[in-house]
């Protein structure tokens, strides 16, 4: 995709998100991070941020699908108050990474699927293959979350709510799950 429809499809994305979500959330999204984070808000006059690394549409849609998955709770923490691990995770903090990214990852996934943007399982961990075998069943869980989702229609509610908007902007029909049989071809 080239810069300029990427880019495009950015300022689409935060528009959606604004019209569905800033005013009655008290919630912005916001570009140009370094590193993404989420920072709850801390008076009525400052609004919750969702910041995004760079200019990144990826980026934005899998930090929007942790917050459409992040319950009250976790809403009122920095970052939903999820531990990171940097680069170089030993196998069991890689473990626990990838269980708690399958469903932000999954819903990442099916936004990515309505906007037309080619999605990318992130295992997040340089110094690992994409190719190792828990990244494999990293991969299954993903998939196997979208299918569960769009199956039994259980999305969070605002992630169907984003999802949505996406689709109807995009003119993404057809049966959900349709879309979701294996994340080697999104």
């Amino acid at each position: 995709m080239t810069v300029s429809i990427e880019s495009e499809k950015l300022t689409i994305i935060r528009a959606i998100f604004a019209d569905e979500f800033e005013a009655k959330y008290s919630t912005i999204l916001v570009g140009g991070g370094s590193e993404p984070l989420y920072l709850p808000k801390t008076s009525d006059n400052v609004p919750a941020k969702i910041i995004y690394r760079a200019d990144y549409l990826s980026s934005a849609l899998h930090e929007i699908a942790h917050w459409c998955i992040a319950g009250e709770k976790r809403l009122n923490m920095q970052d939903y108050g999820y531990w990171y691990a940097p680069d170089g995770r030993s196998a069991e903090q890689q473990g626990l990474f990838e269980q708690s990214e399958i469903k932000p990852q999954a819903l990442e996934w099916m936004f990515s699927v309505a906007c037309g943007q080619v999605f990318r399982l992130s295992t997040d961990n340089l110094s690992r293959s994409v190719e190792s075998p828990s990244s494999g069943l990293f991969s299954v869980a993903v998939a196997d979350q979208a299918q569960q989702w769009c199956a039994n229609d259980q999305l969070p509610s605002r992630g169907l709510q984003f999802l949505n908007a996406l689709c109807k902007y995009f003119g993404l029909n057809g049966k959900c799950h349709s879309h979701y049989q294996s994340t080697s071809t999104a």
